[in-house]
């Protein structure tokens, strides 16, 4: 009997592929699917404006009229859409040079130790690095003691340029590796190709490079842009500025269980809308 089975799966590669990923699927389906359900059903259940008690199953839109009813809510979703592409944009920007450095410029000793770099960063505690900049940000922190002899005073930021800086060192090697991989993609034929053809180094990047660039860059960017707009962890320690997490995190620890779910369908609605334009874009076949 076990023959017969494994003979059948072996002549069947499709349903062997099927079988073994039924298990972590349904296992996803019903922990991580189940769950995220079960918080969204909470944004339509009512809330006793007496009491403060959650009514569960007594349906109702409330909690959607209050965000959309409220203009603080629009401003904080603007805010964290546009730090999480601002994020997205710096890294791809610091990524590109940085890639094609590692990829087409330096040695294999010195492409080693530039991935042990990149990667490196990873390897600390995320409340560590944090805590870290916190500590380099901050009025009289570790910048402004440096730069003091000097006659200067520290970076002064903004709170939203505080939060952009950490969240582009934090996720900037999500973006690096994607793109460095694409480049090592690219065959130097067609470098070579555009060489005998006249092509300088812009326009060979341009026309050439960027194209087949643009899959790795939207695939690095799903990471950079779902971290930082899920992020609130960082503006809560290095900024005033409120993001999307700490609207929802606060409204849960003061038992708001309804606006909290209803403020969650704001970046889900966001990431499905931005993983549909990566899809589009290749990303998924770069990852």
């Amino acid at each position: 009997m076990m023959r017969r089975i494994t003979g059948w799966f072996n002549q069947h590669p499709r349903a062997t592929l099927r079988a073994l990923l039924a298990g972590p699927l349904g296992w996803i389906s019903i922990v991580y699917l189940g769950s995220l359900f079960i918080l969204l059903m909470h944004a339509f259940w009512s809330k006793d404006s007496f009491t403060g008690k959650v009514e569960p199953f007594n349906w109702t839109l409330d909690a959607f009229a209050q965000i959309l009813s409220n203009p603080v809510y629009f401003t904080i979703a603007a805010r964290t859409i546009g730090i999480a592409a601002l994020v997205t944009i710096t890294a791809a920007a610091i990524a590109l040079p940085v890639a094609y450095y590692m990829a087409r410029i330096a040695s294999p000793r010195k492409r080693a130790l530039l991935l042990v770099a990149v990667t490196m960063p990873l390897w600390a505690s995320y409340l560590v690095k944090i805590y870290a900049w916190r500590t380099i940000l901050q009025t009289n922190g570790l910048l402004g003691w440096a730069i003091s002899p000097l006659g200067l005073e520290g970076p002064g930021l903004t709170e939203i340029a505080n939060s952009w800086l950490v969240l582009t060192y934090l996720w900037l090697p999500y973006m690096i590796l994607p793109v460095y991989a694409g480049l090592e993609r690219i065959p130097s034929s067609l470098l070579e190709a555009s060489a005998d053809l006249g092509g300088r180094g812009w326009i060979t990047f341009r026309r050439v490079i960027f194209p087949q660039l643009i899959p790795a860059l939207a695939a690095g960017s799903i990471f950079t842009f779902s971290l930082s707009i899920g992020d609130y962890i960082v503006p809560d320690l290095v900024s005033d500025a409120k993001f999307i997490g700490n609207v929802i995190y606060d409204n849960s620890a003061l038992g708001s269980f309804p606006v909290a779910a209803a403020f969650s369908f704001v970046p889900i609605l966001v990431m499905i809308g931005y993983l549909l334009f990566a899809r589009r874009l290749g990303a998924f076949e770069s990852l």
